[in-house]
């Protein structure tokens, strides 16, 4: 039933526009998610976590003096780890699987937040992410992120659960490459990470969301179980969602490391501030997407 839905739901490649892409340096580049107009007939799986504290947030939402301090209204509220993880369909043999929203119960309402690229390396988000105990999903670009992998590292070893995971060595849009050359970019990252962290993460994510079968079975034979896809896109005040114009139960969430020079101005905390406001408005917690996955 699930894949039914993320098919029906699925945007053409048109329609699929969000701003602020993993590459470019222009103000307000796109990016796209790539559904059904990449792939057809991929199911989602679960997957372990890695090179990341395993611990979730240690209380159910942040500080009184941290939500004030960065600009909150409210305490951000965290989704504890579920005593058992969502029933996901099972994988093609050969091929990573594919996940955009996590299958949780409607009333379930849970948001998972995942960041891209690296190429921003704000000391201030580093003391916003620690205070506020935000579980965040990296998603590190080589090219970006490598100035400074200990940015990354302090991020994900500050007691949220923060994970460190693959979204290639330079960020190409991996449609348009023959196996070959896609699976140089995710295995080539891979050992990066590996290197640099001391594991192979188990999720990917492909630049723009763009991908297909080749990208499918590159990944699975560079030790990915998941590519990782999403449902609403951080702008720099706002979201943009893949459906309708409000989140939904279970969706997984994509902003960027990103900084002023691309966000009209705006620094890295102001515009994760501006999303954790939605996220609260709109009456969701966060979860720690892999505890759910």
């Amino acid at each position: 039933m699930y894949a039914r839905r993320l098919l029906a739901g699925t945007l053409t490649a048109g329609a699929l526009a969000l701003s602020l892409s993993g590459c470019g340096n222009s103000v307000d580049p796109i990016e796209r998610l790539g559904r059904k107009a990449t792939q057809d007939g991929a199911t989602p799986t679960a997957s372990p976590s890695v090179g990341a504290s395993s611990s979730p947030p240690s209380s159910t939402r942040s500080s009184d003096e941290a939500y004030r301090k960065w600009g909150l209204t409210a305490p951000v509220q965290y989704a504890p780890k579920p005593d058992r993880k969502p029933q996901l369909p099972k994988a093609t043999p050969g091929k990573a699987a594919v996940v955009d929203r996590i299958p949780v119960a409607p009333q379930d309402k849970v948001v998972f937040l995942t960041f891209d690229d690296g190429a921003e390396k704000d000391p201030e988000f580093l003391k916003m992410a620690a205070e506020l105990k935000l579980p965040i999903s990296m998603f590190l670009t080589d090219n970006v992120a490598s100035a400074d992998y200990g940015h990354f590292e302090k991020l994900r070893d500050n007691g949220s659960g923060s994970t460190v995971n693959n979204h290639t060595l330079t960020h190409p849009n991996l449609r348009t490459l023959p196996f070959a050359a896609q699976k140089k970019e995710i295995c080539g990252q891979q050992d990066r990470l590996q290197q640099r962290f001391g594991q192979r993460p188990p999720l990917f994510r492909p630049p723009f969301g763009n991908y297909n079968d080749d990208t499918l079975r590159a990944a699975a034979e560079c030790g990915i179980s998941s590519v990782v896809l999403w449902r609403a896109s951080m702008q720099i005040n706002d979201f943009q969602y893949a459906e309708g114009s409000a989140l939904h139960p279970g969706d997984i969430v994509l902003a960027h490391f990103r900084g002023p020079s691309e966000l009209k101005g705006a620094t890295e905390t102001q515009m994760t501030a501006r999303m954790l406001r939605s996220i609260q408005e709109q009456g969701y917690r966060i979860g720690r997407l892999e505890d759910w996955l």
